[in-house]
């Protein structure tokens, strides 16, 4: 099925029918695919949605650039146009961005939340890092001043400089992808009034582990479970252990 917002058109799927509904919101990249088996567990007893967002999975990128707070606007009125009233909000990576800001800034009404490996904090560049951008930048400038071919060769400057992430997306889609993870959205943790349970893989080193004790304390009513083990994708790795921490959490 498809939603249509302004200018985009998502798609989305709806599963079971019970009286308490789970709204999951996937990382960057993901779609309803990755989550099959939460999915198919949780629908027994409850009414689970699930997106795909813009430029990913069936929904198609809009022709404009996007930023974090147009992706938690879209979720927003997807919810209220669906009647997706108080609901549980499962979300790993990307999608923690989308559920800080529906309940920390644009204040909707959720009962509780599951973030599993969650982004938000933006993390200090080293020194390699910022040798490594100002060089792209020199690079990038040089290309577009003085070489003919800029194009073909932009794109290689792109694939030698970019991260695995940025480097697979169309070119269409990379202002959108520097417009989201330049937001830092760690002050808007402590106005998140939602029951929260974090979930962190111990070895995640897209998230570090620190992010989730900085969260866990900043979100007054909020818990966190360590896996040891886990790395960013611990509700993969788990996948029992969290549809059975997701049914007790909700109940």
């Amino acid at each position: 099925m498809y939603y249509e917002f302004l200018d985009y058109e998502m798609y989305y799927e709806k599963v079971g029918c019970g009286n308490k509904n789970i709204l999951i919101l996937p990382g960057w990249g993901e779609t309803r695919i990755t989550f099959f088996k939460m999915i198919n567990y949780l629908s027994d007893g409850f009414t689970v949605y699930i997106v795909d967002y813009p430029g990913f999975g069936n929904s198609p990128f809009p022709n404009k650039d996007m930023t974090i707070y147009d992706y938690a606007l879209l979720i927003k009125n997807f919810m209220t146009d669906l009647e997706i009233n108080d609901p549980l909000i499962i979300a790993h990576s990307f999608g923690g961005r989308i559920a800080t800001i529906l309940n920390g800034v644009l204040n909707v009404k959720i009962s509780k939340m599951l973030l599993m490996d969650i982004a938000g904090i933006k993390p200090k560049k080293s020194l390699k890092s910022k040798i490594k951008e100002k060089v792209y930048k020199i690079k990038k400038k040089f290309i577009n001043l003085f070489c003919k071919n800029r194009k073909e060769k932009l794109e290689k400057l792109r694939k030698k400089y970019g991260s695995s992430d940025y480097n697979s997306l169309p070119i269409n889609m990379l202002t959108t992808f520097r417009n989201v993870i330049s937001e830092d959205l760690k002050d808007y943790f402590n106005n998140i009034n939602s029951e929260v349970l974090l979930i962190w893989g111990a070895k995640d080193i897209d998230t570090p582990l620190k992010d989730a004790y900085y969260i866990n304390k900043k979100i007054k009513n909020s818990h966190l479970i360590i896996f040891p083990y886990g790395s960013h994708f611990t509700y993969l790795e788990y996948i029992d252990n969290i549809n059975l921490i997701i049914e007790n959490f909700i109940k």
